[in-house]
């Protein structure tokens, strides 16, 4: 079996990315990689990291036989490029916007969007049509978090300190992404107003409902390409040995998910679609360090991961990558 991939909006980051997985994915076939503003050039001209891998090159539209279509489009543009493009029903989208995520949004052109970490949502990803790729920010910070919220353990309010790479703000040149500006820097930015936060408190009080608290979110640029470490901690009654143990259960059929016994760092995930949790308790706080590829599992690492659950297929299917770890 042979799944037809198409791919709008190919000249990004997280096409980029698809693109170097797919190819190496035994189950898939791509297809149309649509660009409006590079149709007919070669794909490796744009993704450099993929010359001597392909001679596929960038086309204007879908062909129209896909299986599955990626969307890997700015904020705000999945809904518009869905309005002026008619999938057949039987297509399959996985949207990498944050287009929608949110309840309020998932349903849209007659499909629904079912929202795609599968370490929540895995039973209702593998009946679905559509998906809604988490954003890289609320995996981390989801992923730290979950098992507390199943656990109704989420009592009092969360602080979370995470930073990123510049990879997180897209291909688009802008003043903070400049090297010059990036370099030897770091800065805040969006402080306890960051998008993510809505789909992170929908997927806690999926697990906890009637939960009241805030989630006190400080993002930070980091002067790295790519990578999110997040440091996640709120008051628990919780023991250090009970905390792990409540992880280690909640993630023992989680395949990219691991908690850790020793501390973590960012180098340990970059480039694959792993996640590592550490647990710590310190007084009265329980401590959660999360860290990810903010390009593979918080965005096209997962993208696959939920294609591959769409299909039937094992979700570690053309995600064994390694780390760039030396």
């Amino acid at each position: 079996m042979k799944i037809k991939v198409g791919i709008v909006g190919g000249a990004g980051y997280t096409a980029g990315e698809l693109i170097r997985i797919l190819l190496h994915h035994e189950y898939a076939e791509l297809g149309a990689i649509v660009s409006s503003s590079n149709a007919g050039n070669p794909i490796a001209q744009v993704h450099d990291d993929l010359v001597g891998e392909t001679n596929l090159v960038f086309t204007a539209e879908l062909a129209g036989d896909e299986d599955v279509v990626f969307l890997c489009l700015g904020h705000g543009n999945s809904k518009a490029w869905l309005t002026q493009h008619e999938l057949p029903g039987t297509t399959h989208i996985i949207d990498l916007s944050n287009d929608f995520r949110l309840e309020v949004d998932a349903e849209f052109g007659g499909r629904e969007f079912v929202y795609g970490l599968p370490e929540l949502n895995r039973s209702r990803i593998q009946q679905a049509q559509s998906i809604a790729n988490p954003g890289c920010f609320a995996t981390a910070i989801q992923l730290a978090l979950l098992p507390l919220a199943q656990a109704g353990k989420l009592t009092d309010d969360v602080h979370v300190s995470a930073i990123t790479g510049s990879t997180g703000a897209g291909q688009s040149l802008s003043e903070t992404v400049h090297f010059s500006w990036r370099t030897n820097n770091v800065s805040i930015y969006k402080p306890f107003t960051h998008q993510h936060l809505g789909e992170i408190g929908e997927s806690l009080a999926q697990l906890q409902p009637q939960l009241e608290l805030d989630i006190n979110f400080i993002p930070y640029r980091g002067n790295f390409s790519r990578g999110i470490f997040a440091s996640v901690y709120t008051p628990s009654d919780l023991t250090q040995e009970g905390a792990r143990e409540l992880y280690q259960q909640f993630y023992q059929d989680a395949p990219f998910t691991t908690v850790s016994d020793k501390e973590i760092h960012l180098k340990q995930v970059v480039n694959t679609n792993k996640c590592l949790l550490h647990v710590q308790k310190f007084g009265k706080q329980l401590l959660i360090t999360s860290v990810i590829d903010n390009l593979v599992k918080g965005a096209s690492g997962q993208a696959v991961q939920n294609m591959n659950l769409l299909f039937g297929l094992p979700e570690t299917t053309g995600l064994g990558l390694k780390a760039g770890l030396f």
